[in-house]
């Protein structure tokens, strides 16, 4: 059987609805792939969904919940594509976006990956205005990567050549697995970029349930993850006056995440949410907050201070990568 240049992953859990749409949309991403559905134990229709989407679709149930980098891990080693990209069951493919991303790809032979930008919809998929990330890095993004993942992860293709030398994703860390994966590639590989949207990511809430709307828990696997970061080969013979710089802004990027989600906690009176977040920004750090307040309230534009304030405790807002 001859195989397909791209194997599109989609892990899904619980949400036959939206998994609908995210085939959808990855059928009109692109030609000549393959997409691989894996049913992470679900216990509602998702199989009998699945089963209505015929030949469209390769099928993998696991009976035995893996979490979504389990479950990814998993299609990666049933599918057959020289590419690979992830889509979340809940997010969107544009149409087209795979093939214009694959193109720029084969033109970078020596890059491991390429990323592009993610429309930021609502809880019903409906794109808005922001776009994330603004600016799109490319060539030797490795330094840039350990202290903030802006890679949307649906929004990359990835060859499989590069994945038997840097592995698959570590289903040990959920939550900031991709981000790993990421950090792991691009101190092996350059990174290409497409600067233009190819999905729409559903922003997660307060209340949706989403991997990233738990901002203490995921902020706490970041900071143990990032020392193992620095134990790579390439940051081993680091000297220390760059880690530190590395570890401070690193600190700043989660302490703003801790705040903002503290905020929207705040208003909600969710005060154990907000215990949670003060106590880890203390693991950071010691100079973080005194950072955070000069950059943002020095440093930011009133107008977009105040936007991103109303944002932070409107109902529908979501933490910021």
């Amino acid at each position: 059987m001859t195989s397909p240049r791209t194997s599109i992953i989609i892990a899904t859990h619980n949400r036959p609805l939206l998994l609908q749409r995210a085939v959808k949309s990855a059928l009109e991403s692109g030609t000549d792939l393959e997409i691989v559905v894996v049913d992470d134990a679900s216990c509602d229709e998702t199989a009998s969904v699945c089963k209505s989407l015929g030949s469209k679709i390769q099928y993998v149930r696991v009976d035995r919940n893996q979490g979504v980098a389990g479950a990814r891990n998993i299609g990666i080693i049933k599918s057959r594509g020289q590419y690979l990209t992830f889509l979340d069951d809940d997010d969107t493919r544009l149409p087209g976006s795979l093939d214009k991303q694959i193109a720029k790809l084969e033109s970078a032979p020596e890059a491991a990956f390429i990323y592009a930008q993610a429309i930021v919809g609502d809880q019903d998929g409906r794109p808005g205005r922001r776009v994330n990330p603004v600016e799109c890095p490319e060539g030797d993004i490795f330094l840039k990567l350990l202290t903030r993942n802006f890679i949307p992860c649906g929004s990359t293709v990835i060859r499989r050549s590069s994945l038997s030398r840097a592995g698959l994703l570590d289903n040990s860390i959920a939550g900031p697995d991709d981000w790993d994966l990421w950090i792991r590639l691009s101190e092996l590989f350059p990174v290409a970029a497409l600067t233009e949207p190819v999905i729409i990511w559903r922003q997660s809430t307060p209340s949706s349930g989403q991997g990233t709307s738990q901002t203490a828990r995921l902020v706490s696997i970041g900071v143990r993850q990032f020392r193992k970061w620095l134990a790579l080969p390439r940051m081993a013979s680091a000297p220390a006056a760059v880690k530190r710089a590395l570890w401070r802004s690193f600190s700043e990027r989660m302490a703003e995440r801790l705040l903002w989600d503290s905020l929207r906690a705040l208003a909600r009176l969710r005060m154990i949410q907000v215990a949670q977040n003060l106590t880890m920004i203390t693991t950071l750090h010691p100079l973080v907050i005194p950072s955070v307040i000069k950059n943002r309230l020095f440093g930011e534009p009133r107008a977009e201070l105040l936007s991103r304030l109303r944002s932070a405790i409107s109902p529908e807002s979501g933490p910021r990568g």
